[in-house]
């Protein structure tokens, strides 16, 4: 009688392989979320370049360059009248955060301060922003963060406290949050000192100077008529 060869089990067959597919799927998810870290490093790390070392012009060099950009023209339209939504708490803390950013940005002038607090305004209206004062003024203020206003990173708080002028200040935030609105930076997000070159100027168009403050606002798009519910 001729002895047949042991059938081989199909599971002893399948079990390796399904091993081997589980190991190799699971190697891949590895490997692509480890990826995924180091872009997200790499990104960050570049945010922060480009937010600290915006240029290595000389001062009279930035100023040269900055000037040889034109203005959009036309006429700059005024951004719409803000209508504070929150409870009194709320509003307070926004006066405060609004009249902080305003006195750290701007110093002492009054034209400046409230050239900040629009662009303050103007950023809570807009889609891609925080949707409170304190949220926008304070963007990026986080480890590991980059922050949007640089007096909420440099640790200008606690170096150069500032003292003088915050009823003014506080006065002007009040305003601008009772609908009073500074027309000459229109719809503007974004503004330097003179004397650097940030690398997002060049995306932006380019609308009104207050002092030493450049002003920007996206390019082709306009802040909605008011934030209204």
């Amino acid at each position: 009688m001729v002895k047949l060869p042991p059938r081989r089990s199909h599971s002893n067959r399948r079990g390796p392989r399904r091993r081997n597919a589980a190991a190799s799927l699971l190697g891949g998810i590895a490997v692509i979320a480890i990826g995924v870290a180091l872009l997200l490093c790499l990104f960050r790390i570049a945010g922060k370049y480009e937010t600290r070392h915006r240029t290595s012009l000389s001062m009279d060099q930035a100023r040269a360059a900055n000037a040889a950009i034109p203005f959009v023209p036309g006429r700059v339209e005024p951004a719409a009248r803000f209508v504070f939504h929150g409870t009194p708490a709320a509003r307070e803390q926004a006066v405060e955060c609004l009249a902080t950013a305003a006195i750290y940005e701007a110093g002492d002038d009054p034209r400046g301060q409230r050239a900040v607090m629009q662009v303050v305004l103007n950023r809570v209206r807009r889609a891609g922003y925080p949707k409170t004062v304190c949220s926008v003024v304070y963007q990026g203020a986080v480890p590991g963060g980059v922050c949007q206003f640089s007096f909420a990173c440099d640790s200008s708080l606690a170096r150069r406290p500032e003292t003088a002028g915050w009823e003014t200040a506080r006065a002007r935030a009040k305003h601008a949050l009772s609908g009073a609105v500074f027309g000459v930076v229109g719809t503007a997000t974004h503004y330097h000192t003179d004397w650097v070159v940030p690398w997002w100027s060049a995306s932006l168009d380019k609308i009104a100077k207050v002092s030493t403050q450049i002003f920007y606002r996206p390019r082709s798009s306009r802040a909605p008529a008011s934030n209204q519910p």
